[in-house]
């Protein structure tokens, strides 16, 4: 905006941007602004140079289908970016993501997925992060903050209490105050307070019978008021057309209603809900304010040409392709290594047999898993990136003879060692997943079973009976249960989705290239029984009759409750091996007494003692000794990632935010601060804590 008598330009602040664009629309422009044109766009307003807004799927990457058929760069699940424990590759995945989402015309990306992993059976939990809070909303922050570093919106999804996907349109969580707030409410809440994200995405369920599309009370008096919330909130695509109507989703606090198809928030309805008083004009202006500062944080009425042509068919970058491939080498959890079987020593292998249903499978089909299903200009399979990794050596090595590759089973007992991959997949399109169910992972449906297939079971058996040194490689978004054959092979390797970058990571990991740092984001049950949302049927996946599914467990999401019960999971959570091995001394604290102002930081020295280059994580927890209510037995508050070269050492530091020693009070209806004595408890899992302080924390 120009100043003629001054002569300098004027830039209004963004909320006066906002009154600006909205005094220039008319009524019926407004109303055309709360719903979408077609499946991923916004209506544009020619008449006054306002574009339309352009969305894309998803957290994996820009997918196929809402990027006019793009090819874009497949990154690993999102549950294995948490497994890096890495917030530096969040944010560059992110940042890679939003330069991709750029090039294929859109605006926004429908991402990145915070709901909490509660059940080892959810079909999205490959599109999650973590079954705790504190971890989650970490790397979820970092997420935004690389997608929002180049001019592209978020949108964290999906607000909230979204754990489950049988039945997600119908279903209502049924969950007490205190564990909505403490658990799933405060991972949006740290994400809105560390990276201000530009969109949330309403969930399809209800929460204790109301949907999220129309809670006001989630939406305004919690979102808005106690979160400073200030992007715009977009239902899931459909979820107004179970709500109660116009004025129930308007006056709650929707702003957006997607897709055209959807049928509302249609022009008709809201001018029928005006003329009987439902809703005022006042109320639309409300409604569409956020949308608006969407708008200009984005940029868009300064592209008017941002959807035109210019659109690459394929987006084929090697830079991203790196950042995909370095996620899925720090991604990978080594969860058995009997007697140091792994790496393999090329120099001492004369057959290596590779097979498996997933060792060749190529994920990244339009539509496969859902959401996610960005379509690559290649995939890397296990199988591919193991023979790439043999062939070159092979043409290096000064050996008499060449290491040969077997893909028979009937040849697998004249390997040297067998790489067995097994897992899950996405099954077929979601649409047919979301019709038919599958048992795997993906949006639409539940997994059935915790354990593998019957066939691949008898599988394993039958490998271990001809060839015992087979390494079991697991590609899969979710825990399975691997107790029942965890004895019979010497080494287990979690490579989660590895994304288009995989075959090749896991070679570097498997032949010593780079030593396993990943560490699980999950606990690891050794019975499916164990499990706190398996308490029960309606625990999981839910009273389905009468549409509830109730969280019984409480504040005991995951490790919480094995800690509180005393139950000995298979893999605890944040637990991984290494080639190498670590020495951590020095422990200390910088005051034994802290306050809002003086928070606590941990100091120490690490050092490799082994003999290949790797990184640990280190991890806090935090102990309340005495309260004022239940609380967990203790709670990951910070955690830090090293790389060491072999005889290296650093020194690292651990912040111990503020945050950690809240609670939520169901009396005050607010997080509340607890002054009293507390334990941090630091190690490399949480059940591996050698270390502990003792602290006081004080209200001064």
């Amino acid at each position: 905006m120009k100043d003629d008598h001054n002569n300098f330009e004027y830039n209004p602040p963004l909320d006066e941007q906002v009154e600006i664009l909205l005094s220039k629309l008319t009524l019926n422009e407004k109303i055309q602004l709360l719903r979408g044109k077609d499946f991923w766009t916004t209506n544009s307003i020619d008449r006054i140079g306002l574009p339309s807004f352009g969305m894309t799927d998803g957290p994996l990457g820009v997918a196929y289908h809402s990027s006019k058929k793009g090819i874009r760069t497949r990154f690993p699940a999102t549950i294995g970016l948490a497994a890096t424990w890495n917030r530096d590759l969040a944010f560059q995945m992110g940042k890679a993501m939003s330069e991709e989402v750029k090039l294929s015309g859109r605006h926004q990306l429908l991402a990145p997925g915070i709901n909490l992993i509660r059940s080892p059976l959810c079909g999205r939990n490959f599109e999650y992060l973590s079954e705790d809070p504190f971890l989650s909303s970490e790397f979820g922050a970092d997420l935004v903050k690389g997608i929002q570093s180049e001019g592209i919106a978020a949108c964290v999804k999906h607000f909230v209490a979204n754990n489950s996907e049988t039945k997600r349109m119908k279903i209502s969580v049924e969950i007490d105050e205190r564990t909505l707030f403490e658990i799933y409410i405060r991972n949006f809440r740290r994400v809105i307070e560390k990276s201000d994200p530009w969109g949330i995405m309403a969930s399809y369920n209800k929460i204790n019978g109301v949907y999220a599309a129309e809670n006001q009370f989630l939406l305004q008096t919690v979102l808005r008021e106690q979160l400073g919330f200030t992007g715009h909130v977009v239902s899931d695509w459909g979820a107004a057309n179970w709500t109660k109507g116009v004025a129930s989703c308007i006056k709650a606090g929707l702003n957006l209603e997607m897709p055209s198809w959807s049928k509302t928030l249609t022009p008709k309805k809201i001018l029928k809900a005006l003329k009987e008083n439902e809703i005022s004009q006042s109320d639309i202006d409300f409604a569409l304010r956020p949308m608006l500062r969407t708008f200009f944080r984005v940029g868009l009425l300064n592209d008017k040409n941002f959807l035109m042509n210019r659109i690459p068919k394929v987006i084929d970058d090697p830079s991203h392709q790196n950042v995909a491939q370095r996620i899925a080498e720090e991604s990978m959890v080594l969860l058995k290594n009997e007697n140091n079987f792994l790496p393999f020593s090329l120099s001492d292998m004369k057959k290596i047999a590779i097979i498996g249903p997933n060792a060749n499978k190529k994920f990244g089909k339009p539509f496969q898993g859902g959401s996610s299903a960005a379509v690559p200009p290649f995939f890397i399979t296990p199988k591919e990136g193991i023979i790439k990794y043999i062939n070159n050596y092979n043409k290096k090595a000064k050996k008499s003879e060449e290491i040969k590759i077997i893909d028979k089973f009937d040849k697998i007992d004249e390997a040297d060692a067998v790489l067995l991959v097994l897992g899950l997949d996405h099954g077929g399109n979601m649409f047919r997943n979301i019709i038919f169910g599958v048992d795997g992972d993906t949006e639409g449906s539940d997994r059935k079973n915790f354990a593998l297939s019957e066939k691949q079971e008898n599988l394993i058996h039958d490998t271990v009976a001809k060839n015992p040194n087979t390494v079991v490689v697991l590609i899969a978004g979710s825990p399975v249960d691997i107790f029942r054959w965890y004895d019979d092979v010497p080494a287990i390797l979690n490579a989660w989705y590895p994304g288009m970058m995989g075959g090749k990571a896991l070679a570097r990991i498997i032949f010593g290239e780079l030593s396993p740092s990943g560490k699980l984001p999950v606990t690891y049950p050794k019975y499916l029984k164990d499990h706190p949302a398996h308490q029960s049927q309606n625990t999981f996946p839910g009273d389905l009759k009468a549409k509830k599914i109730y969280y019984n467990e409480g504040i005991y999401i995951g490790y919480r409750y094995f800690d509180k019960y005393s139950i000995d999971p298979l893999f605890p959570f944040g637990y991984g091996l290494s080639y190498t091995t670590f020495s951590i001394r020095d422990i200390s604290c910088n005051n034994e007494i802290c306050t809002k102002e003086k928070p606590v930081v941990i100091k120490g020295t690490i050092e490799n003692t082994g003999k290949y280059l790797g990184a640990e994580v280190i991890q806090v927890y935090v102990k309340a000794i005495h309260s004022n209510v239940e609380r967990a037995p203790k709670e990951l508050q910070g955690f830090t990632k090293i790389w060491l070269n072999p005889g290296e050492q650093k020194e690292f530091r651990i912040e111990v935010e503020f945050d950690s020693f809240k609670y939520y009070s169901e009396e005050k209806h607010s997080f509340i601060e607890e002054p009293g004595e507390y334990t941090l408890w630091i190690g490399t899992s949480s059940r591996n804590l050698p270390f502990s302080i003792p602290i006081r924390y004080i209200n001064a």
